[in-house]
């Protein structure tokens, strides 16, 4: 007993780009829209990933460079317990007014976060922007540095997964254009071939 053995097919690597008779122009094509994709997913989102990092690493800057902290003093007593604090605040701190004086000695109020229980006249610091206007507290140098290379790997790995939608899209479509071709070239050749074979 003869044992036969399967036979495999050899891929051959670049074959789109490769001479042969049996290329079709869409292989052409869709080989230059798998290189492009590529290139686009690579580089394109290389590129876009600094941009945005160094997009966000300048906004951030702007931003911490636009305000400053100022001494302000409560204006009342704060709350002894946390339970008064709007969503979102922490245990530890309350909204309390306060009061401050900007660089030209006119004098604000705003509501901001102070420790509980804190007293009348004490003194807390707060951030402002240069219409002394009360702020959040800017990012950190750290803080910054994180977000904006967050920002970056997000928009590298968007543009690279934009790429790849885009070419999957336009592969999907020339196949379907393929199938058709063969649909329209087998109504025109099968009743040939069916005759030779009843012939």
């Amino acid at each position: 007993m003869t044992r036969t053995r399967a036979t495999r097919v050899k891929k051959v690597p670049l074959w789109r780009w490769r001479h042969n008779p049996l290329r079709r122009s869409s292989d052409r094509v869709e080989a230059w829209i798998v290189l492009a994709a590529w290139f686009v997913a690579l580089v394109g989102g290389l590129l876009a990933g600094v941009a945005a990092d160094a997009g966000m690493a300048d906004s951030l800057a702007a931003r911490r460079a636009s305000v400053h902290t100022v001494s302000a003093v409560l204006t009342g007593n704060a709350p002894k317990s946390a339970t008064v604090t709007t969503a979102g605040g922490s245990g530890d701190t309350v909204w309390a007014k306060v009061r401050w004086s900007g660089a030209d000695g006119s004098t604000h109020t705003g509501m901001a976060r102070v420790a509980t229980g804190s007293t009348a006249g004490t003194s807390v610091k707060v951030w402002v922007d240069t219409r002394n206007r009360l702020v959040t507290s800017p990012p950190t140098a750290l803080e910054a540095r994180l977000q904006s290379a967050l920002a970056g790997v997000l928009v590298a790995f968007g543009t690279g997964g934009a790429a790849a939608g885009c070419a999957c899209l336009a592969r999907f479509r020339l196949d379907r254009r393929r199938m058709r071709a063969w649909e329209a070239e087998w109504k025109r050749v099968g009743p040939q071939w069916r005759k030779k074979m009843n012939g």
